[in-house]
């Protein structure tokens, strides 16, 4: 077997595993036959239905993080669903649970975690970094929830909790540092 059709293989098997831990799966005699006849069409088109899952996962992570505005409380170092008490990672530790996908505590930790996005490619449900206490070190965590805005639990001066803010705007441009996508 050459290695060029061994990988084929397993990209199939791959695509496959991950339509029937999902529930997916091709249907339809277009698709089965795209399937049959074709596996690139089958892989491409079972790619575009996972990249679908994600973005849904990605936007129901969105909409809870907004539905707690007004109702988290910032504190440092506290991981407290129960309470819904949560320092800037475990809050998103918390809403990526909510589907499924599981994230580290800690903003640092966090900055490792998934493939790294440019800034200018950032999509609704990736992590943003920043720097807020050292300068050039990851220590705060939001979520990007498109046109240039993020949503973020944090504490200032008349604030404490969820908000959504301008990555372009204030401080921030010049404290951020990364972004991952996870999921």
């Amino acid at each position: 077997m050459t290695n060029k059709s061994h990988l084929k293989k397993l990209i199939i098997g791959a695509v496959c595993f991950i339509f029937i831990a999902t529930g997916s799966g091709i249907t339809g005699q277009h698709s089965a036959h795209a399937a049959a006849s074709n596996p690139n069409t089958a892989i491409q088109e079972n790619a575009a239905t996972v990249s679908s899952v994600s973005s849904k996962k990605k936007a129901a992570i969105i909409a809870l993080s907004k539905s707690l505005m007004g109702k988290v409380r910032y504190k440092f170092g506290v991981n407290n669903p129960s309470k819904l008490w949560f320092d800037c990672s475990s809050f998103t530790k918390y809403v990526f649970a909510s589907q499924g996908i599981s994230l580290k505590w800690g903003s640092a930790a966090q900055s490792k975690q998934g493939v790294y996005v440019a800034k200018k490619n950032l999509q609704p449900g990736d992590l943003v970094f920043f720097s807020v206490s050292k300068p050039g070190r990851v220590n705060h965590v939001g979520i990007y929830i498109g046109n240039g805005k993020f949503i973020q639990n944090t504490i200032g001066k008349s604030i404490n909790g969820v908000i959504i803010s301008d990555l372009n705007a204030g401080s921030y441009p010049k404290r951020y540092i990364t972004a991952r996508r996870v999921g």
